[in-house]
């Protein structure tokens, strides 16, 4: 029997006791989300998909991609929420030694400090203007949620570099160019921290007063499509993640599109994730327009 085999039978054993399983606390918080917002999960499909193999004496490592579809009925429509999570599994022999899935990863070598905010003028804010158009933006989150556009470069981690393309897809202004501490921009070669770092697009988002900038709001349901959120996991001040709105549900709260742990239609609030505490700390900005 193939590893790969058994991780499929093993996967369709926790499908199959969805409501009572403990093996995964993730999805555990997943499906009882649905319920909790009046919600209804109407199937969940997935699927494996191994991309990496290790073999020593009797001892085998693999890592696969879980990709789990989930069609739900919410008031009267219904949306598909879809998402790939990377499994981490070892065997002995045949025996399934240990088994874990991480639904988030991050960077490793953040920006911890507010980068600096140049003096801006009337005559740099009005030059700057632009209309966000937030259709486009919208359109082109759920073009590329789950592959990379060719124009611009990807990363493993990889979820500022596509909130800042579907902003930018919006019409939003770059600024701040060869500069990489300065603005937010995506040139030949090079970018911003601001455009890749979940942390230093926080910081710029919260002061930014020419090109791209945003309006701090307290709550998700003030958002719209077209919004982003920024995700602090552990209450540290270090903001991890960073997701991009691209539709509300029906009780007008957000939904998101996100990179690295590819996903699309995803509820905001993340308590689905491997990396969720209950320190959690968001800002939600209204991208001004």
């Amino acid at each position: 029997m193939s590893h790969t085999y058994q991780l499929q039978v093993y996967w369709e054993r926790i499908m199959d006791r969805l409501f009572e399983q403990e093996d995964h606390h993730w999805l555990r918080k997943k499906v009882d989300g649905i319920e909790e917002r009046g919600q209804r999960l109407q199937r969940l499909t997935f699927n494996i998909h191994p991309y990496h193999r290790v073999a020593f004496e009797n001892q085998t490592h693999i890592q696969y991609l879980l990709t789990l579809s989930l069609l739900i009925k919410s008031g009267r429509k219904n949306f598909l929420e879809e998402g790939h999570y990377h499994g981490d599994a070892r065997f002995i022999g045949d025996e399934l030694l240990d088994h874990k899935v991480r639904t988030e990863m991050f960077e490793g070598n953040q920006i911890s400090k507010p980068l600096p905010m140049d003096f801006t003028t009337d005559q740099d804010r009005e030059l700057s203007r632009f209309t966000y158009n937030r259709r486009e933006a919208v359109r082109y989150a759920d073009r590329w949620w789950d592959s990379y556009n060719p124009a611009y470069r990807s990363f493993d981690v990889d979820c500022t570099n596509y909130v800042s393309q579907c902003i930018r897809a919006g019409g939003a202004t770059t600024w701040g160019a060869p500069n990489r501490t300065r603005g937010w921009w995506y040139g030949s070669g090079t970018w911003s921290y601001s455009w890749t770092v979940a942390h230093a697009l926080r910081w710029y988002l919260g002061g930014a007063r020419k090109g791209l900038t945003a309006t701090e709001v307290p709550t998700a349901d003030q958002l719209s499509p077209g919004d982003i959120i920024c995700y602090d996991f552990q209450g540290d001040g270090r903001f991890d993640h960073n997701t991009f709105v691209v539709k509300k549900d029906a009780n007008g709260m957000p939904l998101v599109n996100a990179h690295t742990s590819n996903s699309r239609h995803r509820y905001w609030a993340y308590e689905d994730s491997t990396a969720y505490t209950p320190d959690i700390q968001y800002k939600f900005y209204k991208i001004d327009d």
